[in-house]
């Protein structure tokens, strides 16, 4: 009898683990930020549809769509000795480009440089 139930066995536990290590690894997967640069003067990021105003610290996808010849796509983190700048984006790039950017504590900001002193910018905390 016990010849018999060892392999359903084996199988039930098998197929149990690799269920359970596709789903860690579902939901160990990089979040995704979706930015966007004109046509007019807007510049956003978002995370699934909301706003970015606080994240906590971690890596992210950044997907961003560049809908203007004269606008660029910023990432930076503000202040400290550690100052990171991303230029995702350049003048006079249209078009979508996605990169990985680890996020540490602190403030960061989105910005498109031609037009920063407009308005054309956003900032965030990562704790």
């Amino acid at each position: 009898m016990l010849r018999r139930t060892l392999p359903a066995i084996v199988v039930v536990v098998s197929a149990a683990l690799l269920f359970a290590a596709v789903g860690l690894s579902k939901s160990q997967a990089t979040p995704t930020l979706v930015g966007t640069t004109g046509p007019g003067f807007t510049i956003t990021l978002t995370k699934q549809g909301k706003a970015v105003k606080s994240l906590p610290a971690g890596t992210y996808k950044f997907v961003i769509h560049d809908k203007a010849a004269i606008h660029n796509f910023v990432v930076e983190k503000e202040k400290g000795a550690n100052k990171i700048e991303k230029k995702i984006t350049s003048v006079p790039f249209v078009g979508t480009k996605t990169v990985t950017i680890k996020l540490t504590p602190g403030t960061w900001k989105f910005y498109c440089v031609p037009h920063e002193a407009a308005g054309m910018g956003r900032t965030f905390k990562v704790m």
